[in-house]
């Protein structure tokens, strides 16, 4: 579909084309991993075409890229990091200067030096990666905790705002499309009893009470890289959805997506269970890292593993009444599958919650 030679021929690599190739398993952006010659040492670039459908305002999403890989790298540097190069993304600029390029089709792409002797992971596979990959993003909010200027541009306007998600959620069910509200009456009746905390983080936004903070918004295990010999956290990737919000959204879905054993659409909800030892490797990494925490944000750690999945789950049962329009399904009732399960491990949290505050308050 893309003329890659060409598309790579717009950046200021400073070195000649040999190959490309689709790279990864992402599902947004078109991504390519591409080697060139530098006065004969063959290096490896990321290319990516951002999804201008998904991301409404490319321009200013590379913008946000730029200030926040640009601040880590100096923070990196500034504390004498051998590795600086190697712990953030960098942007190799266009041979304009701006820190994308545009095709003739009007698509943005960007370049990132390849992080090499490192990988990602689907799934989680032990506490271990959990303790990394929380760290990880303890040290990527850490980075940019006094990121300069004006706060970041939000690529995806109220992407964890789950009062606007629950009014969302209540006007699915007001005007029911494809009339399906009767047939999961238990599933509605159970996220409208749990109304009250979908309003409490943003609550605590508005008056101040937690601060605003760069958070990554997508901090799921393979937007992690980690090294080859130690299996320690390299670097943070994909950062579309940087943007301005709470910590909390961050450490609730690594709650959410790295504890269950189960897949996030599995029909055995029985399966579905949130495993304590995990739960601590994610806390004791992230507070090891995340050192600005305030009190407040400290004790909401446990509540916001609850709160992300009720939110996904919130979402998955607003498409299947709306039709499925925004979720990809595989199978009829695919979004409902999804809903359960979400459910389910809200309940294992709710059921755990006292002995998730005991640890967080001692570790």
């Amino acid at each position: 579909m893309y003329d890659i030679r060409h598309i790579a021929g717009l950046f200021d690599l400073r070195a000649d084309y040999v190959f490309g190739a689709p790279y990864g398993s992402g599902h947004i952006n078109d991504t390519f991993r591409i080697e060139v010659d530098q006065a004969g040492i063959r290096t490896r670039f990321i290319l990516q075409r951002v999804n201008s459908n998904v991301f409404k305002q490319p321009i200013p999403l590379m913008e946000n890229v730029k200030r926040v890989t640009d601040e880590a790298l100096r923070v990196l540097l500034a504390e004498g990091c051998k590795e600086a190069y190697r712990r953030t993304l960098t942007i190799i600029p266009a041979k304009d200067g701006k820190p994308y390029a545009q095709d003739e089709e009007g698509n943005v792409w960007r370049v990132y030096p390849f992080i090499e002797r490192a990988r990602t992971y689907d799934m989680i596979e032990n506490p271990g990666q959990c303790i990394e990959v929380a760290r990880a993003f303890g040290n990527f909010q850490k980075l940019g905790a006094n990121l300069p200027g004006e706060p970041l541009f939000e690529t995806i306007p109220d992407f964890h705002n789950t009062t606007k998600r629950f009014r969302n959620f209540q006007n699915a069910i007001a005007t029911d499309p494809l009339g399906r509200a009767k047939s999961v009456q238990k599933e509605i009746d159970w996220f409208l009893a749990r109304e009250a905390d979908c309003h409490k983080v943003v609550n605590y936004l508005a008056s101040g009470e937690l601060p605003l903070r760069v958070t990554h918004n997508d901090t799921k295990l393979n937007n992690v890289m980690l090294d080859d010999v130690t299996g320690g956290g390299v670097c943070v990737i994909d950062l579309d959805t940087t943007m301005p919000g709470s910590s909390l959204y961050d450490f609730g879905d690594m709650i959410r997506t790295s504890t269950s054993p189960a897949a996030e659409d599995e029909k055995d909800i029985s399966k579905v269970t949130m495993r304590m030892e995990y739960f601590e490797a994610l806390a004791k990494g992230y507070c090891e890292a995340a050192t600005f925490l305030t009190p407040l944000e400290k004790s909401l750690l446990p509540f916001s593993g609850k709160l992300l999945t009720m939110e996904c789950g919130m979402r998955f049962l607003t498409d299947y009444l709306e039709g499925d329009t925004y979720f990809k399904i595989k199978r009829p009732e695919h979004n409902l599958d999804r809903t359960r399960t979400q459910m389910a491990l809200v309940e294992s949290i709710e059921a755990q919650m006292d002995a998730m505050m005991r640890f967080v308050e001692h570790d």
